[in-house]
């Protein structure tokens, strides 16, 4: 299970980076990040483990941007704001979620506006 992601004051780690492949890589549905050219076990567990919590940070850094948005959507100090039910179609969540990541956003962006910008990245 990914740990919860660090809040305001506690730093954020950095996992090992996301490297995007050459395309004539990406095109070959048995190249993955070059995990099969790994022939040592502990090696390929190693930077097996590294992608995995990779790819789990980047989720949740990317969840909290999808918040982020839907809160600034549903602001309703925007002309053209969204309702949760827009919001919901567009990202393709149900309108519950919707209504909750717009939450979760409001909590972030107060969080950013209490510590400054550098919060968020």
């Amino acid at each position: 299970m990914a740990e919860p992601t660090p809040r305001r004051n506690e730093p954020r780690l950095r996992p090992a980076p996301l490297l995007f492949e050459p395309a004539e890589a990406a095109c070959d549905p048995e190249h993955f990040f070059d995990l099969e050219s790994i022939d040592d076990p502990r090696a390929l567990l190693a930077r097996a483990t590294e992608l995995t919590q990779a790819f789990r940070a980047a989720t949740d850094r990317a969840v909290e941007y999808q918040a982020i948005a839907a809160a600034q959507l549903a602001d309703p100090r925007r002309f053209d704001r969204l309702t949760p039910a827009a919001i919901a179609e567009q990202a393709e969540w149900t309108e519950d979620y919707a209504k909750k990541m717009v939450e979760f956003g409001q909590d972030l962006l107060r969080g950013a506006e209490a510590s400054g910008p550098e919060s968020l990245g």
